[in-house]
């Protein structure tokens, strides 16, 4: 852009800023952080009064404050490089600044959480088969898999800033698009401030046989209320407990089939899965996984041996479906870990005393819930796709809901 297209530019932003457009505020930050606002050749007293209108297009609100004082000090040192440089507008631009300082200390503050006497962190002790990978790689490639999906664009993360004034119908004017799930710190929140169980490997659950994925696949009938585990005989369904045939057709509507891909996390390391000349690595833990699966009614239940110690009288643990996995075309469980594993074998509990560090201490296993979603035939998982999130919660007994009207 050379001079003559960056005055074009920036006198067609002023009149849209003359003209209150919803666009100039957007418009209007993403040129002046370009280079060419201060490179291309345009006057400081053009670039002064782009500065200053979009200032004023700011949204009042405390949380753009920050980006109002950066220009506010950016005019002030274009200013006595203009033309029209004057004590009273200086003094007026400065005593800008200086309030807007105040206010943003005034926002940081309220939103700083009081320090209050320190309290001991709940751990949440964890035993799994693969710890570095659960723990610490499915962490970060969750927070990575949300901020790629999520993040916003340079465009609009700066119409974040503007608000408030008339609008127009103009909704394929992407300079002035400001609503999307990224933009909504709740919403990301839930996500990457959250505990993400995944799996190193692709996953298949599908109603047909048909294109299973390569490192194996198990048959289940499964329906609300009951499920069985199913093999193939000769072309046949049958029992995969004692191989008896059954008579089941293979379009019937309650078969579900799960199969499971080689790993593909490269950083996945399993030590109590080796790998033997007759199972490589890669296909190693997948089949392990694919081997302990069940079902529960019509949902699969992928066994992770994911098992968590807590003190249940200060925490509970929620697990539930990870918040995207319609987008699959799956639906996941949920539920809330309050105490030790109600249905779990005598031994499992005489375990729960065994080492000091475990005295006074719960526990339960995560396994991870899916089904398919209402008119879905197949859904295919890539891996390192987030399938549950697990959320420390308040037990019950330690909170009380009050009205206002109570205090």
């Amino acid at each position: 852009m050379d001079t003559n297209e960056a005055r074009a530019h920036l006198n067609y932003l002023l009149t849209l800023g003359l003209r209150r457009e919803e666009a100039f505020g957007p418009m209007a930050i993403n040129f002046i952080k370009e280079k060419t606002f201060e490179s291309g050749g345009l006057l400081p007293e053009e670039q002064f009064s782009l500065i200053m209108a979009t200032v004023q297009a700011l949204a009042e609100e405390p949380k753009r404050y920050n980006i109002k004082l950066d220009m506010l000090k950016r005019a002030a040192g274009l200013l006595e490089k203009t033309s029209f440089n004057d004590q009273q507008l200086a003094r007026q631009i400065d005593q800008d600044i200086k309030k807007t300082e105040a206010e943003l200390g005034i926002y940081n503050e309220a939103m700083r959480p009081n320090k209050s006497i320190a309290q001991e962190k709940q751990k949440l002790i964890v035993q799994c088969d693969a710890p570095e990978y659960f723990l610490d790689i499915a962490q970060k490639r969750a927070t990575s898999y949300y901020q790629n999906k999520f993040g916003l664009s340079k465009e609009s993360k700066n119409a974040q800033h503007f608000g408030g004034g008339a609008r127009k119908f103009d909704p394929n004017n992407k300079d002035i698009q400001k609503e999307f799930p990224g933009a909504c710190a709740p919403f990301m929140n839930s996500r990457t401030n959250a505990f993400h169980l995944m799996m190193p490997f692709d996953l298949k659950i599908s109603k047909t046989p048909e294109d299973p994925l390569d490192a194996g696949m198990r048959a289940y009938y499964s329906k609300m209320g009951y499920s069985f585990p199913l093999g193939f005989e000769m072309g046949k369904i049958c029992s995969y407990q004692d191989g008896e045939i059954l008579d089941i057709e293979l379009d019937d509507p309650n078969l579900l089939f799960l199969s499971v891909s080689k790993i593909k996390e490269k950083e996945f390391r399993a030590p109590n899965y080796p790998g033997t000349p007759e199972v490589p690595f890669e296909y190693a833990y997948p089949r392990a996984v694919l081997e302990r699966t069940g079902t529960l009614g019509p949902y699969v239940q992928l066994v992770s041996n994911f098992k968590v110690w807590f003190d249940s009288s200060k925490v509970s643990v929620l697990i539930q479906g990870a918040p995207d996995l319609y987008e699959y075309g799956l639906q996941g469980g949920s539920g809330m870990m309050v105490r030790s594993h109600a249905s779990d074998k005598v031994p499992a509990y005489a375990e729960n005393t065994a080492q000091p560090w475990q005295e006074g201490l719960s526990f339960n296993f995560v396994n991870i819930h899916l089904t398919l979603g209402p008119n879905t035939e197949s859904a295919l998982i890539p891996y390192n796709t987030p399938l549950f999130t697990v959320y420390p919660v308040h037990p019950t007994q330690n909170f009380k809901w009050a009205s206002i009207n109570d205090l």
